[in-house]
C-alpha cells in the first residue's frame, strides 16, 4: 500500500519566491493542457495524448517569447502537471461510464492563481534529496528547512510541496510499503479481541464494551473566535492588503480547528486498531445527514475522516475492519435476545426489552449490535455468537406461525 507522510516546511524569503514561481508555471501548463483538450473536443478532433502535449506545451513553448519563463523551474514539475491533467480526464471518463466508485466527478477546470491551495510534485528523476543536515533539497529552489516529527520508514518515491490556505508549506512524501511494514511496532492483541463502534453526536463514539468517548466539538468551541475574525474580514475593502491579511486570519483559525479534529481522529483510531484484532463500524449516510438541521454538528464530528483512518490503519497493521450496512436496525434490536422493538425517538436514551426484560443503554446496545452484525462476536470456543431465536408473535406482521385452526375451519 502507499502511505503519505507530511512535514511542515519553513522556506526562506528567496525560496518562497522560487516556490511561488514554480506554482505559477505548473498552473500555466495545467491550464494550457486543459484548453488544448477542450479545443480538440470543440473541433471534433481526437484528444492529444500526453506526448504531444509535452512537446507542444513544454519543449517547444520554452523557446517562444510568450513561454520562455517555463525554463525557470524544473521540467519535472511541468511534466507532473500534464500527468495530473491526464489522471483527471481518466477519472472523469470513468465516472461517466460508471466504472469509478464513489461520487461522480466533473471535467477538469482551469486553475486560478487565487486558489486557496497550490502544489507541485517532484519525482525521483528530479534529483531531489534529503541532505545530511535534514533539509529538503529541491531543484532550482534550494535546501528548505523541514520540521521532522517522525522517521520515514522507507525511501520516498516522490515529494509534493503544498501551500495551503493558511499560508503554510508542507512536504508530503509518498512511500510504498509492503504488507508487513509497521506491524512489528505493536504487540499483537488478543486474537479474539473485537469491538463494535456506534458513532454519534452526544458521544463521538460508544464502544461495545460500554466505553463512551465524548465529542470534542472543536468547531463549536471555536465559534466565538471564528465569528470575530470573519466579522473583521467582512469589514475590509475588497482587493486591499488589509483584506488579504484578514482572510489569512480566518484561514488560520479554520486550519487550527481542522488540525485539532484530525489529531483527535488519529489518536483514537490508532488506539482502537492497536488494542483490537477486529473493528466494526456502521456505514453512515453522512451526505444525507449533512443536509439536515444537524449539519454543523455532523461536519464538526468528521465521521468520514475517522472511518477512513480506521480502514487504512487496519489494512496496514493486519487487522480486520468491517463496515456494516446503514440499513441495519442497530438501535431497534435487543442485543441480548434479538427482539426487534421498532424505531424510537432520539430522546429515548434507555429502553427495556419487552421480550427478555433487559435494560439497554441506546448507544451501548447499538454498538453491541454493530459488533454482532459484523460477525465479530465469538463464544469461548471461537464460534460466532448470534442472538437466540425468539418465537414470532401472532400479531406481528409477516409472521408465518401455525394457522389459527378456528379460522381454518
Amino acid at each position: 500500500m502507499q502511505l503519505r507522510y507530511a512535514f511542515r516546511l519553513y522556506p526562506e524569503p528567496g525560496q518562497r519566491t522560487a516556490l511561488a514561481r514554480a506554482f505559477g508555471r505548473a498552473r500555466v501548463v495545467f491550464n494550457d493542457a486543459v484548453r488544448a483538450r477542450e479545443d480538440a473536443r470543440a473541433a471534433g478532433l481526437p484528444f492529444p495524448n500526453a506526448g504531444e502535449l509535452s512537446k507542444r506545451l513544454i519543449t517547444r513553448a520554452r523557446h517562444t517569447p510568450e513561454r520562455c519563463w517555463l525554463g525557470e523551474v524544473s521540467s519535472v514539475v511541468l511534466q507532473q502537471s500534464l500527468r495530473d491533467v491526464e489522471a483527471a480526464y481518466k477519472s472523469f471518463f470513468a465516472s461517466l461510464k460508471g466504472e469509478r466508485k464513489g461520487k461522480r466527478v466533473g471535467a477538469p477546470r482551469l486553475k486560478s492563481r487565487k486558489d486557496a491551495r497550490q502544489s507541485i510534485r517532484f519525482t525521483a528523476n528530479a534529483r531531489w534529496k534529503i541532505t545530511g543536515r535534514g533539509r529538503l533539497l529541491l531543484p532550482k529552489i534550494g535546501e528548505v528547512r523541514v520540521k521532522w516529527s517522525r522517521i520515514l520508514p522507507a525511501v520516498p518515491s516522490s515529494v509534493t510541496v503544498i501551500l495551503d490556505s493558511a499560508g503554510r508549506y508542507f512536504a508530503s512524501f509518498l512511500i510504498d510499503t509492503g504488507p508487513d511494514t509497521g506491524r512489528a511496532r505493536w504487540d499483537d492483541p488478543d486474537p479474539g479481541s473485537a469491538v463494535g463502534i456506534d458513532l454519534g453526536l452526544t458521544h463521538f463514539a460508544v464502544l461495545s464494551d460500554g466505553t463512551k468517548i465524548d465529542s470534542p466539538r472543536f468547531l463549536r468551541r471555536a465559534e466565538k473566535k471564528l465569528k470575530r475574525v470573519q466579522r473583521e474580514l467582512s469589514r475590509k475593502r475588497k482587493g486591499s492588503r488589509n483584506r488579504a491579511k484578514a482572510r489569512l486570519k480566518v484561514a488560520r483559525a479554520h486550519a487550527a480547528v481542522a488540525d485539532a479534529r484530525k489529531e483527535f481522529h488519529h489518536q483514537l483510531s490508532t488506539k482502537l486498531i492497536r488494542e483490537n484484532q477486529s473493528v466494526a463500524v456502521e456505514d453512515l449516510a453522512v451526505s444525507g445527514l449533512a443536509r439536515t438541521r444537524l449539519a454543523k454538528s455532523v461536519h464538526d464530528a468528521g465521521w468520514s475522516q475517522f472511518v477512513a483512518m480506521l480502514a487504512y490503519k487496519a489494512e496496514r497493521y493486519g487487522r480486520t475492519f468491517v463496515k456494516i450496512g446503514r440499513l441495519e436496525p442497530t438501535s431497534q434490536v435487543c442485543s441480548a435476545c434479538g427482539h426487534r422493538d421498532g424505531p424510537k425517538p432520539l430522546d429515548v436514551r434507555e429502553w427495556t426489552c419487552p421480550a427478555c426484560g433487559t435494560l439497554h443503554d441506546r448507544d451501548v446496545n447499538a454498538a453491541k449490535n454493530v459488533k454482532r452484525a459484523a460477525g465479530l462476536a465469538v463464544s469461548a470456543c471461537g464460534a460466532p455468537v448470534g442472538p437466540e431465536p425468539v418465537l414470532a408473535q401472532r400479531e406481528e406482521t409477516g409472521s408465518h406461525g401455525i394457522p389459527d385452526q378456528s379460522r381454518a375451519a
